[in-house]
């Protein structure tokens, strides 16, 4: 889409909304964006297909992409975090919020998209889109597709790495989560009766009653992975069977933000923030650091010169050849 190309895309994430206490996400390499704050430590990386936005130079794809997994995927939100207090299955959720009102940016076909995703993807996703603050959520229990239930007392670093299989090597390399637990996680799984695959797992959480009696433990490790095929940073077209929607061209300057939160106290957890940036403005920026550092370099040249003369002026006086 010619309009989606005047747009580059930022990632970042930080413990809250504020935008000054957010990191950039280097996205499709190893290297996470940690949080750590009064309520949790967590560790977060992102993954984008066909990736064309910043940091510049960023890797196109991610070694994530390849595995049999997620062939067909666009992108991915995998993230591990320990809590610092209990908080109930059905009251960890999430998902997406705005700071302001979309009701009359929604585009053409949204109702039906709608409906299609909370009937055949997400039955657990509440929400007012008409909203002033504008929201989505779900239960983490029933919305992620991977769900890792780690070990009390790990550090979220450690237990991702236990999380699942390594594929790839070097800064591009990644962890590719797996259903599951480790160590004393296998008893927890086992104690709530959650299935072993994702999607059986997903269905078992569906129902609130199981989401009401199992327990997101504090200090403990959970590995989590987000992802589907449906929604194109790309081009920022949402891709449904039934209809695919070019949101760009609805587009508010809102940035797309996902977050983890606990719905006891109504605080985020940790926030991502997709943000759509103009091409040109980027251009310009880079330009200008590259002048910038022309010029450092320039002024280095000069000083090492004049060094240098200082020097053999000082040689000449002492009768030095």
């Amino acid at each position: 889409m010619a309009e989606a190309r005047k747009y580059v895309l930022k990632v970042t994430v930080g413990p809250n909304y504020d935008t000054s206490t957010h990191q950039e996400v280097k996205v499709n390499t190893s290297s996470p964006v940690e949080v750590s704050t009064k309520d949790i430590d967590a560790s977060v990386n992102v993954r984008i297909q066909n990736y064309r936005g910043l940091p510049k130079n960023s890797p196109k794809t991610s070694p994530y992409f390849s595995h049999t997994s997620h062939t067909v995927d666009l992108y991915g939100i995998a993230y591990t975090f320990r809590l610092k207090q209990d908080i109930p299955g059905d009251k960890l959720v999430f998902g997406n919020d705005f700071d302001h009102p979309i009701r009359d940016r929604l585009p053409y076909g949204f109702s039906t998209a709608f409906g299609w995703v909370k009937s055949w993807i997400d039955p657990t996703m509440e929400g007012d889109v008409y909203a002033d603050e504008p929201y989505l959520y779900s239960p983490v229990l029933s919305s992620m597709n991977i769900l890792n239930v780690g070990e009390k007392g790990q550090k979220p670093a450690e237990a991702a790495q236990k999380a699942g299989s390594a594929v790839g090597e070097g800064d591009e390399a990644a962890v590719v989560f797996e259903e599951g637990a480790e160590g004393d996680g296998k008893d927890v799984r086992e104690k709530a009766s959650m299935p072993a695959d994702g999607p059986s797992r997903m269905k078992h959480f569906r129902h609130e009653e199981p989401r009401k009696e199992f327990v997101f433990e504090k200090d403990r490790a959970y590995s989590c992975d987000f992802f589907n095929k449906y929604l194109d940073f790309n081009d920022f077209a949402l891709r449904l069977p039934i209809i695919t929607i070019p949101v760009i061209k609805s587009w508010d300057g809102q940035p797309l933000r996902y977050v983890l939160k606990n719905m006891i106290t109504n605080e985020p957890l940790f926030v991502v923030l997709f943000t759509l940036i103009p091409a040109d403005q980027v251009e310009s920026n880079t330009t200008e650091s590259d002048a910038s550092e022309s010029d450092d370099e320039s002024t280095d040249e000069a000083k090492d010169k004049a060094t240098e003369k200082k020097q053999d002026d000082k040689y000449e006086d002492e009768g030095v050849d």
